[in-house]
């Protein structure tokens, strides 16, 4: 290691120096032209062109002189030194764009950023790939003496990256670094060495990056999304230098196109596993659309750990894996077993998704923004500090994941469970999933058991724009799908309605969320439970209250801090540095902490099943 990073250093100090950019080797304009794919944002060209930039939650002002403001949020300064913000000044197409674009690479040019930017070679390789995409735009038709200082800048860029590849961390940032190589060995191709370190190092990259079924191994359908993008981007840079593919990428691209589109809910939109924004239709099917020609989706994701049911109009989609390995955690969920649920285009049961701000992002990892069985009000997997800036990656997590499918007459059933819980509960949690009726009929059993009784809730957060009542009579939740009435029961907890966020873009929406408490003594099923699958002979929940207190601090409204009555959804975040659902807020809506019964003797096991359906009512 000491070695590596004396040698990468070595190349690091020899690609800066400036004379190396000026021996008459640097070529007036790029040789290949490389064609930026993607339509930016007219509305955000038209603010860079006032000289405010918008990227995650934050807006700036930016321009000469402000390159290393201090003010800046670190993720916000990567994206401004990346400027894949140029297409946006694109997608305005006027004079006043053009000259903006130009004056702000001009003054980079004459300000560049020092150390630690310059050895993030993610960032780098955007950069390099951002200026010869749009090269075209902003700088063929400006004078001589910018060009030629543009072009000895790309040239010590692209020795940069070659410096740097192959890169320390291999997430799918890593990515851009390739492409910003590539980029490079496509517009300068008498520097052989720039297409000969890339295809030296793509194979391991793609090989480390992107598992056998295609899944890619962060294990998120944005993520999947955006190495996509990347990937399809190189292929382009490829075919129009008329280079040979190499076989990895072919292969790459062939593999994740089925998975992104195996992600997708009816509306086009990705599930929101592990910080996945839904993002934009258009983009998505134009990634697809650069990525392949074919309309597969994949039938199984035995790598990834997600399974995707299809029945009738009806779309389950079960995150069923264990969390991505450590270096590529920084951005998962403790979302294990969680599922989305979606009838047509109408989304039904979601995840919370991601918020934009560091409190919001790190409230929304726990285990109490997913549908899923939160067992003492505590998280299945334990995320690190972090910082607002890098977040960290996963603590302690299930060890084992099992996931076994059957089907039969078009009807599917999932057995599932997990062992997340059995370091700090001695417990595990099997959840049983059956979709039928040509997708009307949806039911789950789901069962602690463990070395005593325990408290936990069940939690299916609901999309904004589905319905939803409580029929005190029926002792049921009625929800109004795309007009249609759907009827929730469960038996073996407390059902009620509560407050919830969904957070597709990154900004909280108010939803709802229906939860099935069961506490220990208060006549909640144990070693079993009587009665038909989806009866509920459980107590009344009103569908009005939701102010109970879920355990630990997190942005008021948020699931796992304490909702209170009004709060807002831009109120300043409650306690965030508690570690959101993990603190010791009370358990009961009173506040006070349920105490747990004793342990049973030594070999026993307890045993709690809660039973629910939904379908349709006209089923």
């Amino acid at each position: 290691m000491v070695l590596r990073r004396w040698s990468q250093d070595a190349r690091l100090s020899l690609a800066r120096l400036p004379s190396l950019a000026g021996l008459g080797r640097v070529p007036p304009a790029p040789v290949h032209a490389v064609r930026d794919l993607w339509p930016g944002d007219p509305l955000a060209g038209s603010q860079l062109v006032k000289g405010m930039l918008s990227f995650a939650g934050v807006t700036r002002r930016i321009g000469p002189g402000r390159w290393e403001d201090g003010s800046y949020p670190e993720r916000f300064r990567s994206y401004l030194h990346g400027f894949a913000w140029l297409r946006d000044l694109r997608a305005v197409g006027t004079d006043a764009a053009r000259l903006q674009a130009r004056t702000l690479v001009n003054d980079w040019l004459a300000h560049p950023p020092t150390d630690p930017m310059v050895r993030d070679c993610a960032v780098t390789g955007t950069r390099l790939a951002s200026w010869l995409g749009h090269y075209d735009f902003f700088a063929a038709s400006a004078d001589d003496a910018f060009r030629q200082r543009l072009m000895q800048r790309l040239l010590a860029e692209g020795r940069t990256l070659a410096a740097l590849v192959p890169p320390e961390s291999h997430d799918w940032r890593a990515l851009a670094a390739f492409k910003g190589l590539l980029a490079a060995a496509i517009a300068m191709p008498e520097h052989s060495g720039f297409l000969a370190r890339f295809l030296r190092y793509i194979d391991g990259e793609l090989s480390r990056q992107v598992a056998q079924d295609g899944c890619h191994v962060q294990r998120s359908p944005e993520i999947q999304l955006l190495a996509l993008r990347e990937l399809a981007e190189m292929r382009a840079m490829l075919q129009a230098a008329q280079i040979g593919v190499p076989d990895s990428l072919a292969l790459a691209l062939d593999r994740m196109s089925p998975v992104l589109r195996a992600l997708r809910h009816g509306d086009g939109r990705l599930a929101l596993f592990n910080g996945s924004h839904a993002g934009s239709v258009a983009m998505i099917e134009m990634v697809l659309s650069q990525s392949t020609r074919t309309r597969v989706v994949a039938g199984a994701m035995p790598d990834g750990g997600f399974i995707r049911l299809q029945v009738g109009r009806s779309l389950l989609l079960v995150d069923a894996g264990l969390p991505p390995a450590p270096g590529f955690d920084g951005e998962a969920h403790a979302g294990t077993l969680s599922f989305e649920f979606s009838v047509a285009r109408q989304r039904v049961i979601v995840n919370c998704g991601t918020g934009e701000t560091p409190e919001w992002r790190r409230a929304l990892r726990e285990s109490a923004a997913h549908s899923l069985l939160v067992l003492e009000e505590s998280s299945s997997s334990d995320i690190g500090p972090g910082t607002a800036d890098s977040p960290s990656g996963i603590r302690r997590r299930p060890a084992h994941v099992t996931a076994e499918q059957m089907a039969q007459d078009g009807a599917h059933w999932l057995d599932l469970s997990h062992d997340g819980y059995h370091a700090p509960f001695g417990a595990s949690w099997r959840r049983r999933l059956y979709l039928g009726d040509g997708g009307a009929d949806l039911r789950g059993e789901e069962i602690v058991e463990g070395e005593r009784l325990q408290s936990f809730v069940l939690r299916f957060h609901l999309h904004p724009q589905v319905g939803v009542e409580w029929d005190a009579d029926g002792q049921m939740v009625v929800l109004d799908v795309g007009g249609q009435p759907w009827r929730f029961r469960a038996d073996g907890g407390e059902v009620g309605v509560e407050e919830s966020v969904y957070c597709p873009e990154g900004t909280p929406e108010w939803t709802r969320q229906i939860v099935v408490r069961v506490r220990p003594g208060d006549g909640a099923a144990e070693d079993g439970v009587s009665g038909e699958s989806g009866r509920a002979d459980a107590g009344r929940g009103d569908a009005g209250q939701g102010a109970a207190v879920q355990g630990g601090a997190g942005p008021e409204g948020a699931p796992g801090g304490a909702m209170g009555d009004g709060a807002g959804k831009d109120a300043a975040p409650a306690s965030a540095a508690a570690g959101g659902a993990s603190g010791d807020a009370g358990l009961a809506t009173q506040g006070a902490r349920t105490a747990l019964p004793p342990a049973p003797a030594s070999g026993e096991r307890t045993r709690q099943v809660v039973r629910w359906a939904l379908g349709r009512a006209d089923a």
